[in-house]
């Protein structure tokens, strides 16, 4: 018996009370119990993460734009079809306190994380447990049938409260003018009912496949959508786009101008329909099935599939192929306001000062320089969840019949590494050419897309650096090997955040991507990129060579 079933109370005597065919939500709090015992370390980093961001975002406002002058040169430039694509709807602007401006510039972007919170949430403990086999054998006990779906809803639910009760409480305490108790609580309860409506998503596309990270790139598209939906709708004249988007609905709140309540019952609306689709079609599909009947396979399998690197490419496809139009998308949108990065930061003393750090000829290459960091960060994302890959194979089972074979480990868990490498890499240069492509339309300066292309791929290195990170602890500490995330969310704080907040230099020192020249702004240096591939090289070599000689561990 596995230790997932003993936590779970699979093989005990039935509580008092409890009998077997107890109806379909029985067990769910045991599972609630269990669910919430295995995230004990996921959920609180993950509330304290988006509690602290945004608390410093709050109090970086409030230094930034101090004056009345200061607001109302922002809401000059935030109030252009770009600025707002990439912020709120304008009515924010009509009262520009540094309130508004968290809710103009920050809620939307944070729903955003909110929702990924949920839906790795509800996959994880649904989805990802049928794909196991888990899931059968509790239920083969006294767990109803939709005991899963309802304790990963009851944990979802529960995260997004506690969140939004933090951020209320943090925020109201701040004592920042503008940043009253009553918004603060909208704030709170806008991201807890953003939360649910992708919880509630998620709900439904784990019903659809049997793979989970087929449901949870499903959900991540809708949220994708509900962004771009918002975005679109925010930079038109009449906003109505951004009516169909649950992240338009939390924005619309108004919080710390209007404060309405209402649009809030839309989101709770729909998460509790999608709640409820999801019970549905899960009496309409088998354990482990999904909705969507697989399709059947060649009877030969290509001769690409013979090869542990093509496995490995048919399993990072999909994945890939999400970040990397995510990563274009994102190029695109940054490169749309290059034009007017000079109007939009020329009166904003602390992010001048920033720019000037980084160096180059105009602002608008600085900019491009600190927008390539984020471009970074998120290409690391991608890398980290690759390179952990091999974990999940090996977690699962899956990579145990393989090595079984003649193929040996430093092939199998290789390919997958080599994936990461050569995908975020890709990921790069796909980032870079949307933002060359919309960079030169909005300055007439065709130049930019050779010269962006190449700042975005100098941050290649740097993500071998951290797949070369993320194979050391596979390798030598696999139940560790969740730490690889720190690597990106290091460099994006420090990086990024760093810059405007002054931080040390020794702590961007700390980091792969702190080494990295800042192109376009910056002169180009082969050397500490050149000693990032080397490094990046040892720590995969590292990490390899811990697993061979270490044991394969199986749930």
């Amino acid at each position: 018996m596995t230790s997932a079933t003993k936590t779970a109370g699979v093989g005990a005597p039935a509580r008092p009370g409890t009998a077997p065919g107890g109806g379909a939500l029985a067990g769910t709090g045991t599972l609630v119990r269990f669910a919430l015992r295995r995230d004990r370390v996921r959920l609180p980093v993950w509330i304290l993460a988006l509690l602290l961001g945004t608390l410093s975002t709050a109090n970086s406002y409030a230094e930034l734009y101090g004056t009345p002058e200061d607001r109302a040169n922002a809401v000059e430039t935030m109030g252009s079809p770009a600025g707002l694509a990439m912020s709120g709807p304008r009515h924010y602007l009509d009262d520009y306190t540094s309130g508004a401006m968290l809710g103009h510039q920050m809620l939307g972007f944070t729903a955003v994380l909110v929702g990924l919170m949920s839906v790795l949430v509800i996959t994880r403990h649904t989805r990802a447990e049928e794909e196991t086999g888990r899931a059968e054998l509790l239920r083969s006990t006294v767990v109803g049938r939709h005991a899963h779906l309802a304790a990963a809803l009851s944990v979802a639910a529960l995260a997004n409260l506690v969140l939004g009760l933090l951020l209320a409480l943090g925020l109201g305490g701040l004592g920042i003018d503008g940043v009253d108790a009553g918004g603060s609580l909208l704030y709170g309860a806008a991201h807890a009912a953003a939360g649910l409506v992708f919880a509630g998503v998620a709900a439904v596309t784990a019903q659809l496949t049997a793979h989970a990270r087929g449901a949870t790139g499903t959900a991540l598209a809708v949220i994708g959508a509900a962004y771009v939906l918002r975005a679109a709708g925010d930079s038109g004249e009449s906003g109505a786009l951004s009516w169909l988007s649950p992240i338009g609905w939390a924005q619309r709140t108004y919080v710390y101008v209007d404060d309405d309540w209402w649009p809030l019952l839309l989101c709770l609306a729909l998460a509790a329909g999608c709640a409820a689709t999801g019970f549905a079609l899960s009496t309409r599909r088998d354990v482990g099935a999904g909705i969507r009947p697989q399709k059947p396979g060649r009877p030969v399998a290509s001769p690409a599939l013979g090869s542990p690197l093509g496995l490995a490419l048919r399993l990072h496809r999909g994945m890939l192929a999400g970040f990397g139009a995510g990563l274009f998308l994102m190029g695109a949108m940054y490169g749309s306001i290059l034009g007017q990065a000079e109007d939009m930061l020329k009166d904003i003393d602390q992010l001048q000062e920033a720019l000037e750090r980084i160096g180059g000829t105009g602002i608008a290459e600085a900019f491009a320089s600190m927008v390539m960091v984020v471009v970074a960060v998120v290409a690391a994302v991608y890398v980290v969840m690759a390179a952990l890959r091999a974990r999940a194979e090996e977690t699962a089972g899956r990579a145990e019949p393989l090595l079984a074979t003649g193929l040996s480990r430093g092939r199998w868990a290789g390919s997958h590494l080599a994936v990461a490498m050569g995908g975020g890499t890709l990921a790069l240069l796909v980032a870079g050419l949307g933002f060359g492509i919309a960079g030169a339309a909005s300055t007439g300066d065709g130049v930019l897309v050779p010269r962006l292309v190449g700042a975005a791929l100098a941050y290649a290195p740097a993500l071998w650096v951290t797949v070369g990170v993320a194979a050391v602890l596979f390798g030598w500490f696999p139940r560790a090997s969740a730490a690889a995330w720190i690597v990106p969310v290091y460099a994006f704080v420090v990086g990024y955040l760093g810059q405007i907040l002054r931080f040390p230099g020794w702590m961007n020192d700390l980091s792969p991507f702190g080494h990295v020249p800042r192109l376009p702004a910056a002169d180009l240096d082969w050397t500490p990129l050149l000693v990032l591939t080397l490094v990046a090289a040892g720590l995969v070599w590292l990490g390899l060579a811990g697993l061979r000689r270490r044991d394969l561990e199986t749930k």
